[in-house]
């Protein structure tokens, strides 16, 4: 399997969490064909079928590749890894 880019991935989960509360707020025909595109890509990216499995995919993926950063700067504390990258994206 393709290991899809963390940065899509944050977007993806991002992008996900944003259509979904537009959605609850505003039940539209334009914003449930928004969540559907979304929900879709999301799977298709974690090759799942559903949007449960996908999200945890999603994490599984983000936390393998945040342990695999800390493991390589040799720190013991993933979340150090997962603020310095944070920053990082933010900067982008």
């Amino acid at each position: 399997m393709l290991v899809p880019d963390p940065k899509v991935l944050r977007a993806l989960l991002t992008r996900y969490a944003e259509t979904r509360f537009a959605h609850a707020q505003n039940p539209t025909p334009e914003n449930q064909r928004a969540l559907d595109d979304v929900s879709y890509t999301l799977c298709v990216t974690t090759s799942t079928n559903k949007v449960a499995a996908a999200l945890a995919a999603a994490d599984s993926l983000l936390e393998q590749t945040c342990c695999a950063r800390a493991a390589n700067a040799g720190v013991s504390d993933a979340s150090d890894v997962v603020h310095e990258q944070s920053q990082a994206d933010l900067a982008a």
